[in-house]
């Protein structure tokens, strides 16, 4: 399974995905593909940090992680996001069938 929003790395065994982030919706959500990133929307607005937060923790109750495996890499003033995801190996129900 390969996709252009997301990819596995194996040293550190970890997945890393490309986010758009719609915040101050009406609930935290996948909402499908934004091009070629995973669109989530979130429940926060996008001030001192509150989406991005809302962000990290939806995905690690997502990938079943602790908050602490999760990681910012890229975007944080933006809507366009890469978040790197260490001990995933696989994507959730939920991200499999828009990975194909």
């Amino acid at each position: 399974m390969s996709a252009c929003w997301y990819s596995v790395q194996a040293a550190p065994a970890c997945l890393v995905l490309t986010v758009h982030v719609q915040p101050n919706a009406k609930r935290t959500e996948v909402a499908g593909l934004h091009g070629d990133a995973l669109k989530v929307r979130v429940a926060a607005p996008a001030v001192d940090g509150k989406a991005n937060a809302a962000l990290l923790a939806y995905l690690a109750e997502l990938f079943r992680v602790p908050a602490r495996q999760l990681r910012l890499k890229s975007g944080d003033h933006g809507r366009h996001k890469v978040v790197e995801i260490r001990g995933a190996q696989d994507l959730p129900a939920v991200l499999r069938a828009l990975a194909r």
